[in-house]
């Protein structure tokens, strides 16, 4: 799929989402998803409202957490919170599995992805009829450059 589908598909479904629960469709919440779709890897609201202010966006802050609000209601996007860091935002659709090792010296978010989680995953469902919707695995330690630094 191509990144104008992918598009096209988000803003079809945040339109379906906004109109069935009777919020307004207002260009502010379209410029913020869009925002978030162009963003690879992690941010946080904080990061993204300074994001949106240098691309000359309007865009208050209570708007941007209303909107990440519903985002999140709508699955277009994922919460996480490592550690003592702020809550960070990754988007969702068509985003591959993969999971998270963080370091608990410098707070950096690495993502990896093992196709043995998968396996793991697959021998849930077919031994315990458990269908998994979604998971979330981060692995804490200190990364190779603190390490090497001894910070």
């Amino acid at each position: 799929m191509s990144d104008t589908e992918v598009h096209k598909k988000v803003t079809d479904i945040f339109t379906n989402y906004l109109i069935k629960n009777k919020h307004r469709k207002t260009p502010e919440r379209y410029a913020i998803l869009n925002e978030i779709y162009q963003t690879n890897g992690h941010f946080d609201v904080e990061d993204m409202y300074l994001r949106m202010k240098t691309n000359n966006y309007r865009v208050s802050r209570a708007t941007l957490y209303n909107t990440i609000e519903i985002l999140l209601d709508c699955k277009l996007i994922r919460k996480h919170q490592f550690g003592k860091i702020q809550a960070q935002y990754e988007t969702s659709f068509r985003s591959r599995q993969h999971d998270h090792i963080i370091c608990s010296k410098c707070d950096n978010v690495i993502e990896f992805c093992d196709p043995r989680i998968q396996n793991i995953k697959d021998s849930i469902f077919e031994n315990m009829n458990f269908i998994i919707e979604y998971h979330s695995l981060n692995f804490y330690g200190i990364c190779r450059n603190c390490q090497k630094n001894k910070i």
